[in-house]
């Protein structure tokens, strides 16, 4: 299996109308290590300036904690990774005729109840069941068959349309307008999956761009799609928002049950009034040149302000 290198940039930038007391900022940015992925180099810079606390969460995630404890007018977070990653899976056109049973005898129900249930952005609701029904959705013969056809209908169905939905917009939005972003169709394609018994995580990262067949996420983003569990096959990578299963282009950062256990950034301010943020993203591949970016931050003149605590995160669609 052919393993290929990439080199990762990733900026955020958050910026304050007011000076910000204080910040305090959770971190997911480090690919995992795992059987498809390895991390080579790994970096990460804050200014102003911050001492990271690094743990590992219940999902298994590396993460990164952060305060900032005197005045600043933005908080930049610049991540830089060379990771390298597997060869497209090797999956069959269908798994055995016995495969639902199958699953059935090999899900821990107590290790597996977390990716089965509804979580926070995925809902089991009459919006849910009502969409499935029109769009002829429905859990056939075979497992890894009726997730690849859910995949291609979700695909084409909905409308890709960056800033259609809000980091906190209920799933039933998305059924409602059919229009969203790669974390939208996530939770969608989740949604259907735990439904039918399939125990279902939602996988925060990037993807690379070849002007493959299906791609419409955004240049310069994160991503966002699906993984599930197959007797036989362990978690399989799908993405609705691009009609692929996880191949080679994928990195992936962090797993959960849906965005909230896996966003990139998430964070609480105090002071600062109104916020702006800004992401850029890239990734390129060890034979292509990754732009030099040198985040720029504007010194202001200090003064006190009344805190205000607000809590900020990162969205998929930027």
């Amino acid at each position: 299996m052919t393993r290929r290198r990439y080199r990762i940039e990733h900026v955020s930038s958050y910026r304050y109308k007011e000076l910000a007391q204080s910040s305090l900022m959770l971190l997911r940015l480090r690919p995992r290590d795992d059987g498809s992925q390895r991390v080579l180099k790994f970096s990460l810079d804050i200014d102003p300036f911050a001492a990271t606390t690094q743990f590992e969460d219940p999902f298994g995630n590396r993460c990164h904690l952060f305060n900032v404890h005197r005045l600043h007018r933005s908080t930049v977070v610049h991540s830089r990774v060379q990771v390298e990653s597997a060869g497209d899976p090797e999956l069959p056109e269908r798994l055995g005729a016995d495969a639902w049973d199958e699953l059935a005898g090999s899900v821990d129900p107590v290790e597996s109840w977390q990716f089965l249930q509804p979580s926070q952005y995925v809902r089991f609701s009459s919006m849910l069941k009502e969409f499935t029904a029109d769009k002829g959705i429905r859990r056939g013969d075979d497992p890894l068959v009726s997730l690849l056809q859910t995949c291609s209908t979700l695909h084409r169905v909905f409308q890709y349309e960056p800033g259609s939905t809000a980091v906190d917009s209920p799933m039933d939005h998305i059924l409602e307008t059919g229009q969203g972003v790669c974390q939208d169709y996530t939770h969608v394609m989740l949604a259907i999956a735990r439904s039918w018994g399939i125990p279902s995580r939602y996988v925060s990262g990037y993807i690379h761009r070849e002007g493959a067949a299906g791609e419409q996420s955004l240049e310069g983003a994160s991503h966002a799609w699906g993984e599930f569990f197959l007797p036989d096959l362990g978690w399989v990578g799908i993405d609705p928002t691009n009609d692929t299963v996880a191949d080679h282009r994928f990195i992936a950062v962090a797993v959960g049950r849906d965005y909230a256990d896996a966003c990139p950034t998430r964070g609480t301010v105090l002071g600062g009034g109104e916020s702006t943020l800004d992401v850029k993203v890239t990734v390129a591949s060890s034979d292509e040149t990754a732009p030099d970016w040198s985040p720029h931050r504007e010194w202001p003149n200090l003064r006190t302000v009344a805190p205000t605590p607000r809590e900020y995160s990162h969205r998929f669609d930027q």
